[in-house]
């Protein structure tokens, strides 16, 4: 796209001088690096065609009348779209044949769409304009309107167009790069409509003429070489096909999969798009959205997603977000599987190295994208699966906006939005239906089309095999990165000259510098860039080579194709495996549901008392502890004695649940896993818990070294007792003790002193709590101090109880600071802080701590409230109430109290057993009640609740703190928890309160 007049020649006859484009040429476009031959310097083709839409530019009759600033800024740019829609209008005439097309109506909806893109191109830059003019009061009208319409009509001239990309040649060349792309992808695709009209009708039309096209709307997905994007034909009669500039090779052949499932599985009627394929482009039916004909259809629609989910995982494939799914009655339809056979890439630059959780996620079925997962942005969360995509949940990034519209004092602001939907989800009587109250189906089907795989394995081997030459998509970067770098890009202080722009497109070889992978992909994603493209990368699954949009092949930088891997996955497919695939697919669905606050939601269990002698309840947790080991994911090395971690159902932010590899904190991490299994070890005698606890801890020295080089992270992490440094010295140090461990004592040091350097960090100050504030790094940096008696700890710990004696003393009896709120209870509020200050002066019962410390333990003691409405729980319920007003000496036990007592004491046993706000977090409150005061009648209690608790875990399993009590491995919420808590109930003198951050007896 490039015309033979060298830089230095004038063409120009409406914009200043004759090189007024060569600002906007990228790095290594401009002569001085040009390398000689590569046909840089050459004047390129979108001056001639700027320079055309300036000299045919004139201004609007009236002003727009619209709020949409997408309508209002596409004004100026009326031009650029004229002329594609002249070269559209005479396309359609050349290759359609007369009756075949209303040519104008299709030129209109094309640029239509256009016009939107080429809007959006332009806002920063013309919203700076107008602020400016705004500002320099050289805007005439009565109002903010009318001076806003004189800026477009002043915009709209030849000489305000050419003033304007004289200030931003970079702009100019992205607009008329824009427009002469999206000139050529329509008539491209006009060309090929008017080849291929006649062989659609029979195989997406049912054989009936459509009648002539009235629209070509664009844009259904990403632009990719050159402009080219996916987009619906509209005919006269309303149907509809879809244009897809790219190899449908893929979709064909993984229809066969389906053919070949749905004929072993009887009454299972699977349905597939049907396309036409041509050599690198295809037509493909319109699957529209269709609501169920009735509610028990969902059933039947789920199951067979559940099939659908293991013949996805079979082939490897990735990225069946909600867009690529459709929901036709009860049929869901996948409409775009260019990414079957993906290959493995290298994991993402993270804290967490080699990690064997992380790698078993990545080859699960959640990599399907079929499964619940999300997606974060600055406004939230939205499950953008396959089985998400929730009509009416907040958009993660929301939309621009200006405020006030069609005014010269508009800013912009970025509003959160609702997300449409995406026609993913069966629908019946108006409303969506939710995928995790189908989770039996799903497993149904899943188990249908993975046993069947596995039943003729041979079979299913050789057809996958066919598919090695197919042209398939790799994702190296997820689109919406690139999308990002592309808006970011076009901020006007990057427009006046390209290498700002390129200094912009450099934090791709920032981003690239971890593999070689991504450093020789790099190049070619900044010339897709420069051409305003979502690079798009492919492959072949027998290749382990990568093939760029501009047709360079770059062999040898996989190290396994997409077919090995496939292969491999298949191989490897039995009993095992199957279940840990329906883990996957139960926690993720489960994962759905809303976080419901610190309290159980399970029903409560039948109660049996069943004698819960120490013995016994050492035979359950070495039993729970057994299935954490076979639960584990292991990366061998040559001693057989490489890493383990786990896979878990984790709370984030006390919001959402997720399926995550475990991280290292105490609650839910790794650390507090290894803890219980220690514990264990030194109760049992058996070296395999020891052992396992060691592996899991491994990659310890390496975060603390990374936190150690990157502030932000440190600050991110903190000093508290759940997920931050405070539990992490904590659960070392304990380690260190029940391991026999040097290497554990001093990497328990190392995170002491992040620790200390987290308190010390600027920024917002860390709540006061115990889970996550400074009361739990008291506490911890307490016990570390007994444990292995760090000064380091001992210091800290002075510094954390001045911080809480200074906060209580500044409050005015609510123990928080006038206008901050606090949470109930333990884990959160005053109860917490004041059982950190007292535990830590108990040597000194006058000291300002200890006296700020009962301060707040009497402002806990007023929240006793028997059947209150946070529940029993130890976290925020009753039970961590009544264990904090106990440690108030010389306080008489209250009718409230004795109430509260005896609620704890005759209800039925919940349904959760965790520590956090379960069965087993009220009996630690418990034994610690009975310790601090045996004459309260806590005692009974404990062992009328230890007798149940055994019953229950023998005779219902150990069920978790989580949705639905899918089992999870985490201390606070999983099952090392229950085992913790399992051994405490049973010796409670050599098991202290993990809970309660307590040193080794």
């Amino acid at each position: 796209m490039t015309q033979p007049a060298t830089l230095g020649e004038s063409t120009a006859a409406v914009l200043p001088g004759t090189d007024w484009w060569a600002r906007a040429l990228a790095r290594h476009e401009r002569p001085e690096t040009a390398v000689p031959g590569d046909g840089a310097a050459v004047r390129p083709a979108w001056c001639d065609f700027v320079e055309q839409a300036v000299a045919t530019a004139l201004p609007p009759g009236e002003p727009p009348d619209t709020d949409e600033w997408h309508e209002a800024f596409a004004v100026p740019f009326r031009p650029f779209l004229a002329l594609v829609r002249d070269r559209l209008t005479e396309a359609a005439g050349r290759h359609l044949a007369p009756g075949e097309s209303d040519a104008r109506s299709v030129a209109r909806t094309f640029t239509d769409v256009l016009a939107r893109r080429l809007a959006r191109i332009a806002l920063y830059t013309l919203m700076a304009e107008l602020g400016t003019a705004h500002a320099g009061g050289l805007l005439t009208g009565a109002d903010d309107r009318e001076r806003f319409a004189d800026f477009l009509h002043r915009q709209c001239t030849s000489a305000g167009l050419a003033a304007l990309f004289a200030r931003y040649p970079v702009l100019a060349r992205q607009l008329g790069t824009t427009a002469m792309s999206a000139a050529d992808a329509g008539a491209e695709l006009l060309a090929r409509l008017g080849a291929d009209r006649a062989a659609l009708v029979g195989p997406l039309l049912g054989g009936v003429d459509p009648g002539p096209v009235t629209a070509v709307e664009p844009g259904l997905g990403d632009p990719h070489e050159q402009g080219r994007s996916v987009s619906l034909v509209r005919f006269a009669d309303g149907r509809t096909v879809v244009y897809k500039p790219r190899c449908l090779a893929a979709h064909l052949r993984f229809n066969e999969v389906v053919a070949w499932l749905d004929r072993r599985l009887p009454g299972c009627g699977l349905r597939t798009a049907r396309a036409v394929a041509r050599p690198g482009y295809g037509w493909m039916e319109f699957v529209q959205a269709r609501p169920l004909k009735r509610p028990e259809d969902a059933r039947r629609f789920y199951r067979r997603a559940g099939v659908l989910l293991a013949a996805l995982h079979a082939v490897h494939a990735t990225d069946m977000h909600c867009e690529n799914v459709i929901a036709c009655g009860d049929q869901p339809v996948l409409i775009d599987v260019e990414t079957i056979f993906h290959p493995d890439l290298p994991m993402p630059d993270t804290i967490t190295i080699a990690d064997p959780a992380a790698h078993a996620l990545a080859g699960s079925v959640q990599r399907t994208g079929l499964l619940p997962y999300v997606t974060v942005g600055e406004n939230g969360l939205l499950d953008q699966s396959g089985m998400g995509g929730d009509p009416g949940a907040t958009c993660p990034e929301g939309v621009l906006d200006w405020d006030p519209p069609a005014g010269a004092g508009s800013r912009l602001v970025r509003r959160p939005v609702p997300y449409a939907g995406a026609g993913n989800r069966p629908r019946f009587g108006g409303r969506t239906i939710e995928p995790a109250d189908h989770q039996a189906d799903v497993l149904d089907g899943f188990r249908l089309g993975y046993d069947e795989v596995v039943r003729c394995r041979a079979e299913f081997t050789r057809l996958v095999e066919s598919f090695s030459e197919v042209q398939t998509r790799v994702v190296v970067r997820p689109s919406r990165g690139y999308a990002h770098l592309l808006d970011e890009s076009t901020h006007p202080d990057l427009l006046r000259d390209a290498l700002d722009r390129d200094r912009i497109l450099d934090l791709l070889d920032e981003a690239s510098a971890r593999h070689h992978l991504w450093q020789r992909l790099a190049p070619y994603e900044r010339a897709a860039l420069w051409a305003g493209d979502i690079p798009l990368i492919t492959s072949r699954p027998a290749a382990r080579d990568l093939w760029t949009c501009a047709g360079a092949h770059l062999p040898g930088l996989l190290e396994r194709s997409g077919l090995e891997c496939a292969l491999e996955k298949i191989a490897a497919m039995g009993e095992i495996d199957r279940g840990e695939q329906e883990w996957v697919i139960r926690a993720s669905l489960a994962a759905r549901r809303p976080a419901e606050g610190h309290r159980s939601t399970l029903p409560a269990m039948a109660r049996r008392p069943a004698g819960a002698k120490p013995g016994r309840l050492l035979a359950a947790a070495a039993g729970l502890a057994d299935e954490i080991l076979a639960r584990s994911k292991i990366m061998r090395d040559e001693d057989d004695r490489g890493r383990i971690n786990w896979l878990g159902l984790q709370l984030v932010d006390d919001t959402r649940w997720m399926v995550l590899p475990m991280g290292a904190g105490l609650a839910d991490g790794y650390l507090g896993v290894a803890l219980f299994l220690a514990q264990l070890a030194r109760l049992t005698g058996i070296a395999r818990y020891g052992q396992a606890a060691r592996r899991a801890v491994g990659p310890i020295p390496q975060l603390l070294a990374t936190l150690a080089d990157r502030a932000d992270l440190l600050g991110a992490v903190a000093c508290g007792s759940s997920a931050g440094l405070g539990g992490m010295s904590y659960a070392l140090a304990r380690l260190a003790t029940l391991l026999d461990d040097p290497e554990l004592r001093d990497w328990a040091e190392t995170s002491v002193a992040l620790a200390d350097r987290a308190a010390g960090l600027g920024g917002p100050p860390e709540p006061p709590g115990w889970t996550d504030g400074t009361a739990g790094c008291l506490a911890a940096m307490s016990a570390v101090h007994r444990e292995i008696g760090s000064g380091a700890a001992a210091r800290l710990a002075v510094t954390c109880a001045d911080r809480l004696a200074d906060l209580v003393e500044r409050t005015t009896g609510r123990c928080v600071p006038d206008g901050d709120g606090m949470p109930p209870g333990f884990a959160a509020g005053a109860a917490g802080i004041g059982w950190a200050l007292t535990r830590f002066a108990v040597h000194a019962p006058d000291s300002r701590h200890s006296l700020a410390g009962r301060r707040a333990l009497r402002r806990a003691g007023e929240q006793v409230v028997p059947g209150g409405p946070e529940g029993h729980g130890w976290c925020r319920g009753t039970a961590g109430l009544l264990m904090a007003r106990a440690c108030l000496a010389g306080d008489a036990a209250t009718a409230e109290t004795e109430a509260a007592l005896l609620s704890l004491a005759e209800r039925p046993v919940l349904g959760d057993l965790s520590l956090c706000h379960g069965e087993l977090g009220i009996a630690d409150a418990l034994l610690v009640l009975t310790a601090i005061r045996p004459d309260q009648g806590a005692a009974p209690a404990l062992h009328h609740r230890a007798d149940l608790v055994l019953d229950a875990v023998h005779r219902h399993g150990p069920t978790c703190a989580t949705p639905g009590g899918i089992a999870t491995p985490g201390l606070l919420h999983g099952l090392a928890g229950i085992g913790y808590g399992l051994l405490r109930l049973g010796f409670p003198r050599t098991v202290p309160s993990v809970l309660l951050l307590e040193p080794t007896p």
